[in-house]
Formats: C-alpha cells, sequence, structure tokens
C-alpha cells in the first residue's frame, strides 16, 4: 500500500511538473531567451549605441582633456560590448536595433549644442547618471539572466563599474557628485 501511494504521489509530482513546462518554455521564448533577457539586449543595445555617440561628441568637443579622453574611451569599450553584444543576439537569432531611439537623438543634439565647461559638466553628469543606472541593469541580468547573456552581463560589469568610478572621480573633481555647473 505505501509503495502504492509513493507512486501516485510520484506521479502527480511529475504530472504538475509536466503542466507547468508549457508556461515555462512560451516565457523562455525561441533559444531560451526570457522576455528579460530580450529586453536586457534591446536596452543594451540602444544604450550601447548612446554611449558611443555621446563619446564621439565629448571626444571631439570637451575642452577638459581628462572629459575627452573619457569620451575616446566610452567610444572604444561601448563599441566593443556592442560587438560582443551582436554576436550573442546573432547566436540566438535575435535582432537587435541598429539606430538610436528617438530620445538619444534628441540628447545627441542638446549635447551638440553644448561647448566648453558647459559640455563637460553635463556630459560628465549624464555619464554618472547612466552608468549607475546601467550598472544596476547588468548586475540583474548578471544574476537572473540565462546562458549566453547572462555571461555578456558578467563580463561586461567590470568595465561598467570602472566607467562609472572614472565618471564620478570626474565629476568630484569639477565641483560636486554631478558637477556644479550642469544645466540638466
Amino acid at each position: 500500500m505505501r509503495n502504492q501511494t509513493m507512486v501516485k504521489t510520484g506521479i502527480a509530482v511529475v504530472a504538475g511538473v509536466l503542466a507547468l513546462a508549457p508556461a515555462h518554455a512560451a516565457s523562455m521564448g525561441r533559444h531560451g531567451m526570457s522576455v528579460r533577457d530580450k529586453s536586457f539586449m534591446k536596452g543594451a543595445a540602444e544604450g550601447g549605441m548612446a554611449e558611443v555617440e555621446l563619446g564621439r561628441l565629448a571626444a571631439q568637443k570637451a575642452s577638459d582633456p581628462d572629459v575627452k579622453a573619457f569620451g575616446q574611451r566610452m567610444v572604444d569599450d561601448h563599441s566593443k560590448a556592442n560587438d560582443k553584444l551582436k554576436e550573442v543576439a546573432s547566436g540566438l537569432a535575435y535582432s537587435l536595433p541598429t539606430d538610436l531611439k528617438a530620445s538619444d537623438r534628441r540628447e545627441a543634439h542638446h549635447f551638440a549644442t553644448l561647448s566648453g565647461a558647459d559640455f563637460d559638466h553635463a556630459y560628465v553628469k549624464e555619464m554618472v547618471k547612466d552608468h549607475k543606472g546601467d550598472v544596476k541593469e547588468f548586475e540583474k541580468e548578471a544574476t537572473h539572466g540565462n546562458g549566453p547573456v547572462r555571461s555578456f552581463a558578467s563580463d561586461t560589469l567590470p568595465t561598467l563599474r570602472e566607467h562609472l568610478r572614472m565618471a564620478e572621480e570626474m565629476a568630484a573633481k569639477m565641483g560636486g557628485p554631478m558637477g556644479r555647473h550642469s544645466r540638466r
């Protein structure tokens, strides 16, 4: 009798797991990607393109040599990360956005109108804000993501943390946590 009860219980557990499997599979989508992974990849691609565009502006327009060098570092590091993300997405048959979103285009246009210390302060303030958000999102994905998307987030995190540290140091050097002359 006991063995029959254990068998029935085991069958019920297996049936319950199998009943949940379609719902879990649907949330994972093609190639084991969850909706969260897709959302993360889209956001990382958009953010990476924006960082490159603003970095180019900083490398050209910044008056402070440290800000100019930081801008070039953003171009270099985020271009590499964008290329790695494209590889991950390609391997998962997932299409990433290829153009800046409208709000990022407006932001780049705003920065293009600034010059001198106004540009430097606004750019550094934006880099602190952006990288704080980036680090949080990449930490979440590195903890809760799946497969190659999770690995990409984990591998990219040290660079983003370094960017945040550098931006915070520049902001402090300029006179405060976000720079004293920021217009935003």
